[in-house]
């Protein structure tokens, strides 16, 4: 996968709209962001911890936990490389649904 794809796929859930944030692409919901473009070769998602946890020790070469508080808080980068659109799909409407208010849940 590659960033557009990344992009394609985080503005095709409902009332996603992309933004910047700290001068790289973030995607949010209702002004919460769920998904950040870190490069040309990886993003960054909104986890709960526990799904990062499973996340990360079923696909440690497509999910990584950031390090340090960004992290613990769920933060987990993704390599565009490694994933499939079937995984960054389903990773991408997980982190969605993390932040999305209720009355928009799909």
């Amino acid at each position: 996968m590659q960033s557009d794809d990344f992009r394609r796929l985080a503005l095709a859930l409902p009332e996603s709209q992309e933004k910047s944030h700290f001068g790289k692409a973030d995607f949010r919901v209702k002004n919460k962001i769920f998904a950040t473009l870190k490069d040309e070769k990886s993003g960054v998602i909104k986890l709960r911890p526990e799904q990062q946890e499973i996340m990360t020790a079923a696909e440690p070469k497509i999910f990584t936990a950031l390090k340090g508080g960004w992290g613990d808080q769920g933060w987990t980068q993704i390599s565009l490389a490694a994933v499939d659109e079937i995984t960054l799909k389903s990773a991408l409407l997980a982190a969605w649904r993390n932040v999305a208010p209720k009355s928009l849940k799909i």
